[in-house]
């Protein structure tokens, strides 16, 4: 750099601000000394956070444990040939699952999800419990059932979820 300086005639002010520019130090020169070489050593890094402080961090955001058992309730709607479907449901898959996304649709824009079960729940036994199925294990419904319910907040509702039984919406009472 010293011969860039004296064939360019750069002030060392110059010099200074372009390393500060770039991110490196600024040297410290005495006056009237040669400016640094192009070697000067590059500024290490920060050390590294305590590997004792990523521990206690992790803990803190971790989730609240899953319980053992929750409350839910359901709207079902099923299609011909589902596991247990009613007899006189002739509605198709694709029919099954656009109903559901109806209801869905109407729970979103105010509809209580009793109200919805009463309308289009085609499960006979918990619309008489207005969709309720009790207290229940992880273990002790169909997988899709039992993920989708046990990742839900106390009243929230789930989006469609489909089983062998048909197209549910399910909301965690508690």
């Amino acid at each position: 750099m010293s011969a860039v300086r004296a064939s360019t005639g750069w002030p060392r002010w110059s010099l200074l601000f372009a390393l500060v520019v770039s991110g490196c130090d600024a040297p410290s020169v005495a006056p009237g000394a040669p400016p640094p070489s192009a070697t000067a050593s590059v500024p290490t890094p920060p050390p590294a956070a305590s590997s004792a402080a990523a521990p206690a961090l992790a803990e803190a955001e971790a989730p609240p444990p899953v319980p053992d058992a929750i409350i839910a309730q359901h709207l079902l709607v099923a299609y011909k040939n589902a596991k247990r479907a009613p007899k006189g449901i002739a509605r198709s898959k694709a029919e099954a699952k656009a109903r559901a996304e109806e209801a869905l649709a109407k729970i979103t824009s105010g509809m209580t999800f009793e109200g919805a079960v009463k309308a289009y729940s085609d499960d006979a036994g918990s619309a008489d419990r207005l969709g309720s199925v009790g207290k229940f294990r992880h273990d002790a419904m169909d997988p899709a059932f039992s993920n989708a319910a046990f990742a839900l907040r106390v009243g929230q509702v789930s989006g469609v979820v489909e089983t062998p039984f048909g197209f549910h919406l399910i909301k965690r009472t508690q």
